[in-house]
């Protein structure tokens, strides 16, 4: 089942939309238009069992320099086009981007050069709580860095020993310590259900010790078991994974147990403190999903750096290449690394609009949508396809007025997916919905 952060789905890009398309969007981007940075490292020191990045293992400092050059060169192409528009959000992803050492320092000095920093709302970077030094801590500072998110998953033994992650409570406590002492205070924490030998005790225990730590926000994501994609998730022993209905009893136990610690949640799988930005926005109606998740980013633009990362545009994605070498190739001799991505058409706007509107207030008006555009038929079959879900109270459905009910949260990517109009002729394999 897709995620839908985004609509359509990468499983839609096509190498249709290659560089030449990603130069001319760059291009015509208007002046006034504010755009978001986000930079992918597909690096970490040792590669986790459970991990679907876009990430591999190095042990050597060369190919992770010679990435930098490249990440360097990108961001002198990119800023040649857009020529200093004002960035909104900054965010560096993995892959474990702290792997880039003193050379985030000078990766920043180069965005810094070529865009127009000085409205940058948020600086956030993903990071392991296992490489967080006080001298990591003191150059993310130096670079304005505001928010941290930290890769938890679970703190029981036996589930970190099954995914092949150690890192004890007192590890995470010592990063986040060390992160807000030097002036980072907005820490999020990233969960998992779902995992193998995980069960419900070890999710109240890890929400109970979470809290002692007070992070900002806390993502639960569920594990998505794909071996068949990530070859690496085939030294996971099936037979050890939660089934259906203990996952969606993780899931709730979860949200139970972060809603009695006081945080709200906000859409699927995020929770943050009431006076969170995420939460306003949630409570507001303003909050938005991309490819990082729920967030308050509303910028007219996506940038993607680096392998695999992907770009949004009024018309369309684009995806760099997936794989290090070949983004590195492209780069070096002058090139966008555009390897794949979609052009937008008026349907595909708008049922993306409906279902990030699903995915983020669990509502949607098809009316207030669509405005006044010709429709054919309104979205009669797709409010026909929602009919199962009604019955078993999952939604309800008022006219054009679509509600997930609370039952039926958990669910939401059902009545998002009754949008899509690629997922019933997709062939590709996904995970489970919940």
């Amino acid at each position: 089942m897709p995620r839908y952060t985004s609509y359509p789905t990468a499983a839609q890009f096509s190498p249709l939309i290659g560089a030449d398309k990603y130069g001319l969007w760059l291009s015509t981007l208007p002046s006034h238009a504010a755009v978001s940075l986000y930079i992918h490292v597909p690096f970490c020191a040792q590669l986790c069992n459970y991990c679907g990045c876009h990430t591999k293992a190095v042990r050597r400092r060369g190919p992770i320099d010679a990435y930098a050059d490249r990440l360097i060169e990108e961001i002198a192409l990119v800023g040649a086009r857009l020529g200093g528009r004002k960035v909104v959000h900054l965010h560096w992803g993995g892959g474990t981007p702290s792997i880039l050492g003193e050379r985030i320092i000078e990766l920043f000095a180069k965005i810094n050069d070529a865009f127009d920093l000085a409205t940058l709302r948020e600086h956030a970077i993903e990071l392991d709580p296992r490489f967080v030094t006080r001298q990591l801590a003191r150059s993310l500072v130096s670079i304005g860095v505001t928010r941290a998110s930290l890769g938890v998953q679970d703190f029981a033994a036996h589930v970190q020993h099954a995914i092949g992650r150690i890192q004890p409570f007192a590890v995470v406590e010592r990063a986040v310590l060390a992160l807000r002492e030097l002036g980072i205070d907005s820490i999020n924490f990233d969960f998992m259900y779902g995992l193998p030998g995980q069960n419900a005790k070890d999710i109240r225990q890890s929400v109970a010790l979470a809290a002692s730590l007070r992070p900002q926000r806390v993502a639960y994501f569920g594990y998505a078991h794909v071996p068949w994609f990530k070859t690496h998730q085939r030294l996971i022993d099936e037979a050890t994974l939660p089934g259906a209905l203990e996952r969606v009893e993780q899931a709730e136990i979860a949200r139970e147990t972060l809603v009695a610690f006081a945080y709200e949640p906000v859409g699927l799988d995020h929770f943050a403190q009431l006076d969170d930005d995420l939460a306003v926005a949630a409570f507001a109606g303003r909050l938005h999903r991309n490819f990082q998740g729920y967030t308050t980013d509303h910028a007219d633009a996506l940038i993607g750096l680096g392998a695999s990362a992907i770009g949004r545009f009024a018309e369309g994605f684009i995806q760099n290449a997936p794989d290090a070498g070949g983004y590195a190739r492209a780069i070096a001799s002058g090139r966008f690394a555009t390897a794949r991505g979609i052009a937008l058409s008026t349907d595909d706007r708008l049922r993306g609009r409906i279902i990030e509107r699903l995915m983020c207030n669990f509502s949607v008006d098809l009316d207030e949508v669509v405005g006044g555009e010709d429709v054919g038929d309104g979205f009669d079959a797709e409010l026909a396809a929602l009919t199962p879900l009604e019955a078993e109270g999952l939604v309800q459905i008022d006219g054009k007025h679509i509600t997930v009910t609370e039952q039926g949260r958990p669910f939401v990517r059902l009545a998002a997916a009754a949008f899509d109009a690629y997922f019933p002729k997709a062939r590709a394999r996904h995970s489970v919905a919940v």
